[in-house]
């Protein structure tokens, strides 16, 4: 597949900040991923809080402690338009590394496969930015889930699914990297594709994942068999040579990447 040329803007890779998209979820945030962020010595002033509304802001700023982040932003209700909003925020070509406000920490498989603490996060988020000017790519993460069972000691740059909950880009404003309010839910998905078919590929660190709990409350809240549902007819329907549907054993809609999609 042909590369579309994107020129680049000159950062340095050691350069980055961090942006956590949070609503409702002070409490989370305070005791999860700030800690997490902190035992990785991340300086405070890298770290963004973007939160929905005034009212938020004011009951984020009384519950979380002030030495534990950089900013508190005034941002967008939803995740879609809050992650479009982060990307305009920052300058273009901006290394914006995005948490989930919910991260209890990372966790790396070592050579004979188990899972240990991974707590050294700066070091790794240059050295992602750096292969990601390297490769000529936009777009970086980690393996999905938390099972060492499936996990690998590789580095991808086909199409697979860059989750939402822990990623890195070199931001760019341009609408075609933008999901859809269709996708919300899968939007992660979609940026996936829509990095994949604007570059050529994504960066995948198949060794490193997270821990976290999916669907805790706050958040989207909605009706997430719904959203789920809807988000998985929008992306079978846009990209039908990419993406196909499944059903988790529940009947919950899901979709997954076709291997070696068609385009």
């Amino acid at each position: 597949m042909k590369k579309k040329k994107t020129k680049k803007k000159s950062v340095r890779s050691s350069d980055y900040v961090i942006a956590i998209p949070s609503y409702q979820r002070w409490n989370e945030l305070s005791k999860k991923t700030l800690p997490t962020l902190k035992k990785s010595r991340i300086h405070k002033d890298k770290i963004h809080v973007f939160v929905a509304n005034k009212t938020e802001e004011k009951l984020y700023k009384k519950h979380l402690d002030p030495t534990s982040y950089g900013k508190i932003i005034v941002g967008k209700k939803g995740l879609v338009p809050q992650r479009r909003y982060i990307s305009q925020y920052f300058p273009e070509g901006t290394h914006i590394v995005s948490f989930d406000d919910d991260v209890k920490n990372l966790v790396r498989l070592t050579k004979d496969d188990k899972l240990v603490p991974f707590t050294k996060l700066d070091a790794f988020f240059k050295k992602a930015f750096q292969t990601l000017h390297k490769k000529k790519l936009y777009l970086w993460g980690v393996y999905p889930v938390k099972n060492n069972m499936f996990m690998k000691h590789s580095l991808t740059t086909d199409l697979r699914f860059i989750i939402g909950v822990v990623h890195g880009y070199i931001n760019r404003h341009s609408k075609d990297l933008y999901p859809s309010l269709k996708s919300v839910g899968k939007e992660d998905i979609e940026q996936s594709i829509l990095f994949y078919l604007k570059d050529g590929g994504v960066l995948r660190y198949n060794d490193i994942t997270f821990s976290t709990v999916f669907n805790a409350p706050g958040g989207l809240g909605t009706d997430r068999y719904q959203m789920n549902k809807n988000a998985q007819e929008y992306l079978c329907k846009t990209y039908p040579n990419i993406v196909k549907p499944r059903f988790r054993s529940d009947g919950t809609p899901e979709v997954s990447l076709k291997p070696n999609p068609s385009l």
